[in-house]
C-alpha cells in the first residue's frame, strides 16, 4: 500500500495542526504512564514509549521517548527469501500492530487490550512488553485507530535478576516470551493468565524462574493500560474539537462538525505522506553533499564475540528517485550469544537515524521508511533464528547499528557504542529447585555524546537507542539495599578537536544486602568509525579476576563504573583524540578479608 494522499494536496496549516495533535495524543498518554507506575525503571527512569497507530497498523506519531521502541512497535516483517527487505511498499511491511491484527482479525471487541513482548512478533527484547488497545468509532465496531505502550519492566524472569543475562544464549534463559495474550478480554483483567504468562511458563526452563516481583510487574501493565485509555479518550475528544497549542498557550479549536472523521483520517496519511518527501529530500541533499550516490561503513562487535561478528552497510542512492538500498550483506552471521539484533530492531535504528537526520520537526512514522530498501541477510548477526538470544542486540548491537548509518551518511562522530547495562537483585530458584520471591533493578550507564560538524558532543547523557535517565541516587537508595559513594562527569575523558566530544560519568555503588549483579556492556571499538582525519588514542585493556561476569555477592560489596565515553571530536586538518575508560571493580569482603574482585578497564 501506498501513502494515501488526496488529489488537491493537503493544506499546510491543518498538516501541521493535525501533526501536533497526534504527538499530543502520545506525550499525553506518557505522562499518564509515568504518573500511575510503580517501578523506578518507568516512573523514574522514562524507559517506555507511547505512540498513535492508524488503522492499518502503521505508526502514525509518536513523542520523543524510546527510539528502539518506536520502529520496532511499528515494524515487523513476516517474511523473506535470501533478504529480509522493507520495501518502498507496505504489503512487505508489518508492524507488531500488525501482527496482533493478523492473528486476532475482526474477533477484537470494544474492551480488548493486548500484550506481547517477542521479537518474533515485532518485539525488541523480552523486558519490553508491548499493550495494544484497538479504538473504534462510536457505537460502531469499525477501528479507527490503535494506542499502544511499551514499557522496559526490571524483572520478567529469566536465569538472573534483572532479566538481562550477560551470558544468555538463547532467549528461554531471558525471561517470559509472549506472542499474544488478551491480557483484557472485554473489559476484564485476565490476571490468572498473566500469571501463567509471567510466573509459570518461565520457570519450568532450567535454571530459569518466572518473574520475581509480579506485584510491581502487574501494577506496570496497569499503568500501560490505562495509559492506552487516556490516548483513547484524547482521540474521542478530537472529534469534538481539535486543540493546538502555539508557544504562547493560544488555544485554536476546531469543531469536526467542519472536518469530520475522513479529514481527519486523510490527515493521518498526508503526514506520512510529508515524511516520506522529507527523507527522499534528505537522500537528494546526501548524495550531493557526498559527491556520489554509495556510502558504506563497517565496525565490529567485541566482549568476547568472534570476528564474524561484523556490521556491514552499503548504500546505494537514486538521486531522481530520492531513495536508497541499504544493504547490511557482509554483516557477520548469527553468534552463540545475546547479541542477536532482532530485525525489528535493525529498522528501529534506521528509522531514527533518517527522523534525525532531517532539519524539520515532523513526527516520527512509517512515511520515514518508505523511501528505504533495508535488506538483511538471512540468518545473520541482524536476522537472527527465532530462539536465538537477543537481549544484548537491542541494547548494545542497536548502538553500533546506529554508529555505523551515521557514519555511512557522514552525520557525526560516534557515540560510545553501548548503553552499559546493569542489573541487580534478588530471588529466582533455590538450590533445590523451588522459586523464591524477590526483585530486579535495571539502569543504563550515561556516557558522552559524539561530536559533529559545527558542535560539541555533550557530557553524562544517554544518546541514540536508549534516550532513558540513570537511576536517581536518592530514590536508589530509598528503594533499594544499595549506596551511591560517588556519581558524577568524570573530567577530562572527552575527545579533543576543534569539536570535542561529550564527557563520560564516574558512578560508584555500594550493596548493603546480599544480591545478584551483572553487567552487560561492550569497551572496545574499532578504528573504523573514526571522524575525517581524527586519530586513534589508546586502545582497549580489560582486567577481570574472576571467572564469572556476575556473582552473588555478600553485603558490602562494592562496584566502581567509571564511564569515560570521550567521543570523538570533529575537526578537518586537527589531530583528534578519542579517549575512553572504563574500570569497573567489584569487591566482596567478610570479616575484612577481600574475597573476590573484578577489574575492567578499557581506554581509547
Amino acid at each position: 500500500m501506498s501513502t494515501k494522499a488526496t488529489t488537491n494536496g493537503p493544506d499546510p496549516i491543518l498538516l501541521t495542526l493535525f501533526a501536533n495533535r497526534f504527538m499530543s495524543v502520545a506525550e499525553a498518554m506518557g505522562r499518564s504512564l509515568q504518573q500511575t507506575s510503580i517501578s523506578t525503571n518507568i516512573k523514574e527512569r522514562l524507559d517506555f514509549s507511547c505512540a498513535l497507530f492508524a488503522p492499518d497498523g502503521d505508526l502514525v506519531a509518536n513523542a520523543p521517548f524510546i527510539p528502539i521502541h518506536l520502529g520496532s512497535m511499528s515494524l515487523w516483517v513476516s517474511s523473506f527469501a535470501k533478504y529480509s527487505s522493507v520495501l518502498a511498499h507496505f504489503p512487505c511491511l508489518n508492524s507488531a500492530v500488525k501482527y496482533q491484527m493478523k492473528l486476532h482479525g475482526s474477533s477484537l471487541k470494544e474492551g480488548d487490550v493486548l500484550m506481547t513482548n517477542s521479537p518474533h512478533a515485532g518485539g525488541s527484547h523480552l523486558p519490553d512488553i508491548t499493550i495494544i488497545t484497538p479504538v473504534f468509532a462510536p457505537n460502531s465496531k469499525e477501528i479507527i485507530f490503535f494506542t499502544a505502550s511499551r514499557g522496559h519492566h526490571a524483572d520478567i524472569g529469566g536465569i538472573l535478576p534483572g532479566s538481562m543475562p550477560p551470558t544468555s544464549v538463547n532467549i528461554f534463559e531471558e525471561g517470559a516470551e509472549i506472542e499474544s495474550f488478551k491480557i483484557v478480554d472485554g473489559g476484564v483483567f485476565d490476571r490468572k493468565g498473566l500469571i501463567e504468562y509471567m510466573v509459570d511458563k518461565p520457570s519450568q526452563y532450567p535454571g530459569s524462574s518466572g518473574c520475581r516481583n509480579i506485584r510491581d510487574v502487574e501494577s506496570d501493565l496497569k499503568a500501560q493500560i490505562a495509559a492506552n485509555h487516556k490516548g483513547i479518550q484524547l482521540i474521542h475528544a478530537s472529534w469534538v474539537y481539535l486543540s493546538f497549542f502555539s508557544d504562547i498557550q493560544l488555544n485554536v479549536y476546531l469543531v469536526v462538525g467542519d472536518y469530520g472523521l475522513e479529514t481527519v483520517q486523510e490527515y493521518m496519511y498526508h503526514i506520512r505522506a510529508n515524511a516520506e518527501m522529507s527523507v527522499r529530500n534528505l537522500l537528494r541533499d546526501v548524495a550531493k553533499r557526498a559527491g556520489s550516490n554509495v556510502l558504506s561503513a563497517v565496525d565490529y562487535l567485541d566482549d568476547g564475540s568472534p570476528v564474524s561478528a561484523t556490521i556491514s552497510l552499503h548504500v546505494e542512492i537514486n538521486e531522481s528517485e530520492g531513495s536508497a538500498i541499504l544493504d547490511f550483506e557482509g554483516t557477520g552471521c548469527e553468534v552463540r550469544g545475546n547479541l542477536n539484533a532482532p530485525i525489528s530492531v535493525v529498522h528501529s535504528a534506521v528509522i531514527y537515524c533518517m527522523r534525525s537526520m532531517l532539519d524539520m520537526d515532523i513526527p516520527l512514522n512509517a512515511g520515514c521508511l518508505v523511501p528505504l530498501d533495508i535488506r538483511i541477510p538471512k540468518k545473520s548477526l541482524l536476522s537472527p533464528s527465532r530462539t536465538a538470544a537477543v537481549c544484548g542486540g537491542n541494547v548494545l548491537t542497536s548502538q553500533r547499528i546506529v554508529d555505523v548509518v551515521l557514519k555511512a551518511f557522514h552525520a557525526c562522530a560516534a557515540s560510545q557504542g553501548c548503553t552499559n547495562n546493569l542489573t541487580f537483585g534478588t530471588g529466582g530458584k533455590d538450590k533445590e529447585g523451588k522459586a523464591v520471591a524477590g526483585w530486579g533493578y535495571y539502569e543504563t550507564i550515561a556516557g558522552g555524546s559524539g561530536a559533529g560538524p559545527g558542535w560539541h558532543g555533550t557530557d553524562g547523557v544517554h544518546t541514540h537507542i536508549t534516550n532513558t535517565r540513570i537511576g536517581d541516587v536518592e530514590i536508589l537508595e530509598r528503594r533499594y539495599p544499595v549506596m551511591i559513594h560517588r556519581f558524577g562527569l568524570r573530567s577530562g575523558s572527552a575527545g579533543k578537536g576543534k569539536w570535542h566530544g561529550g564527557e563520560g560519568v564516574h558512578r560508584e555503588i555500594e550493596f548493603l544486602e546480599p544480591m545478584q549483579v551483572s553487567i552487560l556492556s561492550e569497551a572496545s571499538r574499532s578504528t573504523l568509525l573514526l571522524w575525517k582525519e581524527s586519530l586513534i588514542g589508546l586502545f582497549s585493556q580489560h582486567y577481570r579476576e574472576e571467572p564469572d561476569n556476575h556473582m552473588a555477592w555478600k553485603a558490602g560489596a562494592q562496584a566502581l563504573w567509571e564511564e569515560i565515553h570521550g567521543l570523538k571530536g570533529c575537526a578537518k586538518r586537527t589531530a583528534i583524540s578519542m579517549r575512553k575508560t572504563r574500570r569497573e571493580r567489584v569487591t566482596s569482603t567478610l570479616e575484612g578479608k577481600r574475597l573476590c574482585s573484578w577489574v575492567k578497564e578499557t581506554d581509547y
